[in-house]
């Protein structure tokens, strides 16, 4: 059986060059014209989780990180000027999930709360398998506390389930013990244990539609 899992940092909604208009639709439109069974996504506005799960026939699971105060009022201006408020519209990483049974389990952990608050999150699904996101700090020798903390997090809710591990890590080359690295691209990567990629890593089109590239391996178990 195989199994296709996405990961992209969705910019806040944001375009390049930039659109300063509000582009859920867009962005609900082009995540659900591919195919995945998993989608791991960072700096969502906490907002989008529901309208890209029902867009994409998926259930959703999501995890707050940073610049969330007064989130009502980050939203009004978000909505109506993104490259005003850019990062500042508020923030949260989620995971998409279609077909495998459903979501069974959700956990979450915070990382740090400082420079800004990360988490690593994670799904159980009806086969028992585990999907683990993250969107690691951004400073280099901080990425790779997150990224280890949330390794060893991700594999001790796993137990011995296999584990697909991905997100957005902002180091380019990375290692984590008990996980074989699936695929990466520039700061995005897929580890996974008890599943081996099936084909090469794949950069999705994603037009002008944030500023990385969508990353999706194809494993089998």
């Amino acid at each position: 059986m195989s199994v296709r899992v996405l990961t992209w940092n969705v910019f806040h909604g944001r375009a390049l060059p930039p659109c300063d208009e509000d582009l859920l639709g867009a962005f609900a439109e082009r995540l659900s014209s591919w195919s995945w069974d998993v989608a791991l996504l960072q700096e969502v506005p906490p907002w989008w989780p529901r309208e890209l799960s029902a867009a994409c026939a998926a259930q959703a699971r999501s995890a707050l990180t940073s610049r969330n105060a007064l989130l009502p009022l980050r939203r009004v201006v978000a909505q109506r000027r993104p490259e005003l408020t850019r990062a500042n519209g508020g923030g949260c990483n989620a995971i998409l999930v279609r077909g495998l049974g459903g979501v069974s389990a959700h956990a979450r952990r915070r990382l740090c709360a400082w420079p800004e608050r990360r988490v690593v999150h994670a799904v159980r699904v009806g086969a028992g398998w585990w999907f683990a996101n993250v969107h690691a700090s951004t400073h280099p020798p901080r990425a790779r506390r997150d990224a280890a903390l949330a390794c060893a997090t991700a594999l001790r809710w796993a137990g011995d389930a296999p584990l697909v591990f991905g997100g957005d890590f902002n180091v380019i080359r990375l290692t984590l013990p008990g996980l074989a690295h699936a695929g990466g691209a520039h700061v995005d990567h897929l580890f996974a244990r008890g599943f081996a990629p099936a084909a090469p890593a794949e950069l999705l089109d994603r037009g002008a539609l944030s500023d990385h590239a969508p990353l999706r391996v194809t494993f089998a178990r």
